[in-house]
């Protein structure tokens, strides 16, 4: 991966970390699925208007709104507001990598590289260690609305690889248009009509900072920079980065609601940090033009299997054998062109004048010394 797109991923996760401090204050005046459809109705509108619909399909601008957008955020704002920790959200979030790499390799085809996968091992390993450190269990509830969040997003991750070189920004705002209808009927029936209506009719300063920075920063830049990175690399390259986002929650956390990480914590956010390094190391031998290696890219294996110069000719052109099964030149001449003994077949000149040129008997009895002689 190029530095620039290196360091745009790095922004994002860190943007994305924030969200969560923003999240929380704005679900504290606003129930969480109208904060999902208002979020995403300000995403689309009016972006919708002026940024061009990008060249995909309604199928794929569709799941990824439902996937990526809904279902992700729709799962993780109930969670948060039924007792999710803030700094615990982001961490068991990041199973959408797990899941993003495993669809990714039985659907696309897309295989890890030895790095990555030991990247992925040392990030599992600190996410694991980070949750021990906090000291506190979340309900079981909240915790498998996050990893259902996981799952739908890494859908989403691989869904939005098939709108590979299309407009980041036009994929977030057009996919946006999905989410509010259906998130505000799915609302005002948890919630009830009159519950949605006043919900939306009295909102805080808070509220409205909160979604704010959830719709410029999370979405319209996040996302934005998030399916252009996953058009341009695949998603095994891309997908880390976002381990980078449990630590800074945490520490976002720490600032806005004095949630203190323990050393174990900080011991698996440096392990998070490490397994993100790892998966960004390229073998020697050949990077890819992603920046990752890939099994094509090993010149020597594949030179050795397709190449291989000396024992290729010995099978294909064969000089000398094939030049005497097929060229013989002094074999062939002997039994097409016999020049010695076809004379003595066809051009007897002795033997044939004898037979064929006998002029007359009075020449045979002159001649009688030819007889004699013979």
């Amino acid at each position: 991966m190029k530095p620039q797109h290196a360091a745009l991923a790095v922004l994002v996760a860190a943007i994305w970390g924030v969200n969560f401090v923003a999240i929380e204050l704005g679900l504290r005046d606003v129930p969480p699925l109208v904060f999902v459809a208002l979020r995403f109705a300000l995403v689309a509108v009016p972006a919708v208007f002026f940024v061009p619909r990008p060249a995909v399909s309604w199928r794929v601008l569709g799941g990824i709104g439902v996937f990526m957008s809904a279902g992700q955020f729709g799962f993780v704002y109930l969670a948060m507001h039924g007792g999710m920790p803030v700094g615990l959200a982001p961490l068991v979030l990041q199973s959408q990598m797990f899941f993003t790499i495993l669809l990714a390799a039985a659907v696309l085809k897309e295989r890890p590289t030895a790095a990555q996968l030991a990247g992925v091992g040392a990030g599992a390993v600190g996410l694991v260690l980070v949750g021990l450190g906090r000291g506190a269990v979340a309900p079981i509830g909240p915790l498998v609305l996050v990893l259902l969040g996981g799952l739908s997003w890494g859908i989403g991750n691989t869904i939005s690889r098939a709108a590979k070189g299309a407009s980041g920004l036009g994929i977030v705002v057009w996919s946006a248009a999905v989410v509010p209808v259906p998130m505000l009927a799915l609302a005002a029936l948890v919630e009830g009509p009159d519950a949605v209506v006043a919900s939306l009719g009295h909102l805080s300063l808070p509220a409205w900072l909160s979604t704010l920075f959830t719709v410029v920063l999370a979405s319209l830049v996040g996302y934005s920079a998030w399916n252009s990175l996953l058009g341009k690399y695949p998603a095994a390259a891309v997908v880390p980065y976002t381990l980078l986002v449990p630590p800074v929650g945490m520490a976002a956390a720490w600032l806005a609601f004095g949630e203190i990480p323990q050393p174990l914590e900080l011991f698996g956010g440096a392990l998070l940090l490490a397994g993100v390094g790892t998966t960004l190391v390229r073998r020697a031998g050949a990077p890819t033009r992603s920046g990752v290696t890939s099994r094509r890219s090993q010149p020597t294996g594949r030179d050795l299997r397709t190449e291989r110069p000396a024992g290729r000719d010995l099978r294909t052109e064969r000089p000398t054998r094939g030049d005497l099964r097929t060229e013989r030149p002094a074999g062939r001449d002997l039994r097409t062109e016999r020049p010695t003994g076809g004379d003595l077949r066809t051009e007897r000149p002795t033997g044939r004048d004898l037979r064929t040129e006998r002029p007359t008997g009075g020449d045979l009895q002159t001649e009688g010394d030819l007889r004699v002689s013979r």
